[in-house]
């Protein structure tokens, strides 16, 4: 076989093969028309579709439009107004840039474009599989339509891959969505075969739009926000108690573009680790804002994945926003429905033009010492202490008001606690009821002084006047001689003692009903057996600490002195994250005011 020589493809031939990298299925070329037309400034977008997008798509905008010479230089390769040189490549803002879209989609179907500034008349180009076919001023609106007719007509081995018709219009849905979620300032409308599928007005907030997309998902999410050096983070993650094992909704953003990144998603499932069920996906709209120097999205053929300079503030900015968003009482459980405050970034319509956010304060105090803190963190007290106070004394306590913090530890009162059916603590706040499950409120407690006395190298113990003689199976003698350094850490002390039976010496006391015994053959008993609780812990170091904290916690049914629920709650609102035990249940649930009002009829 003789070598053929080397040439220069022909225009139409090149435009085919850049379309393979641009134009996978009808939904490609919705996202690269969509996006034009947001690049566009248009505040206005329609989709059409029919038979998936296989026989039409056509898309309409009322943003700036294209003169009759850049209309015809735009269906040249590599021809675009997004960027001048390489270096602008370093900080783009727009959605398109590379000038390949127009072009190879024209190369693979019966391509029209009509379009008109303000300030000129409208010219329509018609081309047919990459040859131009007429060039005629129609007059119209300012404004781009684009047409496609007839997709991979030519390209029988590319059409043979497409799917039917229905699963196409659900790519393209999805494509529109994206782009939808990322610019809720701009309205959109999708339609299939004449059916409405979509139509959402411009001018929203980023919430209105998740609703107007979703529905009753968005009354279920709790807002974040933070930062790390030049990383800015808000959005939404659903409350623990309303994640599912499929169906969560993960979106996340960069400047305003979508984008896909698994690794940032397993981040925030394991901001949720200890909060829900093992294999729950609770849904994610996160926004990303960086420098656009400092992420090159330019690394992907459909610009779906991006690459950061600094990966690991990204990843921390994002892991310590979703673990403030869950440490704060909207994460609890309400009962009925329950209005969701907003971060200001969330807000925003482009999160390239927002300011800088910061993470929210967040503490709780009672009795003149923070609940909300705790020894390794530099929490401020005011946001949670506001949940205790009415409005004027809120205000008064404002630690940044003349008289500091004095001032608010002098308008603070205690809220008072009562104990229901020896198994929940009431206590009243500033817009209601908080409803605390003593024993998974003590679960959550246990489990992060355990892993404390991990991060320590071990804690004291208290010896037993009687020490007591524990034999176990053969099983359980081997995972307590396996485990022994650990126990000894969290407090156990055992001394074999011979045939599988050991001595157990000293004991931790968390508290003043607890049974040594009791809780030691429980945890040996799980820990060698299993359970849905200690095999979703990463180490040995959690699965002795959910172990214990679920043992070892006080029960439902134990009454408690006022003393005993005050020291609870107290400790509980020292926690990390207050509002979940290590089962992934709630350990409060609210109560407010407007929902009684409504419940009474009063609303």
């Amino acid at each position: 076989m003789s070598r053929a020589p080397v040439e220069i493809l022909p225009d139409h031939v090149a435009n085919q093969i850049a379309a393979g990298e641009v134009v996978e299925r009808p939904a490609s070329v919705v996202k690269e028309l969509v996006e034009n037309a947001i690049d566009a400034d248009a505040s206005r977008v329609l989709v059409e579709l029919r038979g998936g997008g296989k026989t039409l798509i056509r898309v309409s905008d009322d943003g700036h439009g294209m003169s009759r010479g850049d209309a015809l230089l735009s269906l040249d390769r590599h021809a675009t107004s997004k960027i001048r040189s390489a270096d602008d490549l370093r900080t783009i803002r727009s959605f398109g840039f590379r000038g390949e879209a127009l072009p190879s989609i024209a190369a693979v179907s019966r391509f029209e474009l009509h379009t008109a500034t303000a300030t000129e008349e409208g010219v329509r180009v018609r081309v047919d599989f990459g040859k131009i076919r007429s060039n005629d001023v129609v007059p119209r609106q300012p404004g781009t339509t684009v047409t496609v007719r007839s997709l991979f007509r030519d390209l029988p081995a590319r059409a043979k891959f497409l799917r039917t018709a229905a699963a196409e219009t659900r790519a393209a849905s999805e494509a529109v969505v994206l782009l939808a979620l990322s610019n809720p300032d701009i309205g959109f409308r999708l339609e299939s075969n004449g059916r409405p599928l979509l139509d959402l007005t411009g001018g929203e907030t980023w919430l209105d739009r998740i609703e107007g997309l979703w529905g009753d998902l968005a009354a279920t999410l709790i807002p974040i926000e933070g930062h790390d050096r030049d990383v800015r983070i808000a959005g939404f993650v659903q409350r623990p108690d309303a994640a599912r094992p499929r169906g969560g909704r993960r979106y996340a953003f960069i400047n305003g573009r979508p984008f896909r990144d698994a690794g940032l998603v397993r981040l925030v499932d394991e901001a949720f680790r200890t909060t829900v069920v093992e294999g729950m996906r609770p849904s994610m709209f996160v926004r990303i804002g960086v420098d656009p120097e400092r992420v090159d999205v330019n690394v992907h053929p459909a610009k779906s994945e991006v690459r950061f300079r600094d990966r690991a503030s990204v990843e921390s900015a994002l892991h310590e926003a979703v673990r403030a968003g869950l440490a704060s009482l909207e994460s609890t459980r309400p009962i009925g429905a329950a209005a969701i405050a907003t971060p200001r970034e969330a807000l925003g319509t482009r999160p390239e033009r927002d300011a800088p956010g910061s993470h929210a304060d967040r503490g709780a105090s009672a009795g003149g010492r923070t609940v909300g803190s705790s020894p390794s963190s530099e929490r401020t007290a005011m946001p949670q202490m506001a949940l205790f106070v009415s409005g004027r004394e809120a205000d008064e306590a404002d630690p940044s008001g003349p008289e500091g913090e004095g001032a608010s530890e002098a308008a603070f009162t205690q809220p008072e606690l009562w104990q229901l059916h020896d198994r929940y603590i009431l206590a009243p706040t500033r817009d209601g009821l908080l409803v605390i499950d003593q024993h998974a409120a003590h679960e959550r407690v246990l489990y992060e002084e355990i892993m404390a006395r991990f991060e320590r190298g071990g804690g004291t113990a208290q010896a037993l006047l009687f020490p007591i003689t524990l034999r176990f199976s053969p099983a359980e003698a081997a995972a307590v001689e396996e485990l022994s350094g650990l126990l000894t850490r969290v407090g156990f002390e055992l001394e074999p003692f011979g045939d599988r039976t050991f001595i157990l010496r000293a004991s931790p006391q968390p508290h003043e009903r607890f049974d040594a015994e009791r809780c030691l053959r429980e945890m040996v008993q799980e820990l060698t057996e299993g359970s849905p609780l200690v095999d979703s812990a990463r180490n040995q170091h959690e699965r002795i600490a959910k172990s214990m904290a679920c043992k070892g916690a006080i029960k439902a049914g134990e009454r408690l002195s006022p003393e005993e629920a005050r020291e609870l709650f107290d400790r509980l609102f020292a926690t990390e994250l207050p509002g979940h035990d290590v089962h992934g249940r709630p350990t409060i649930v609210r109560l407010t005011v407007d929902e009684l009002d409504r419940r009474f009829g009063r609303s």
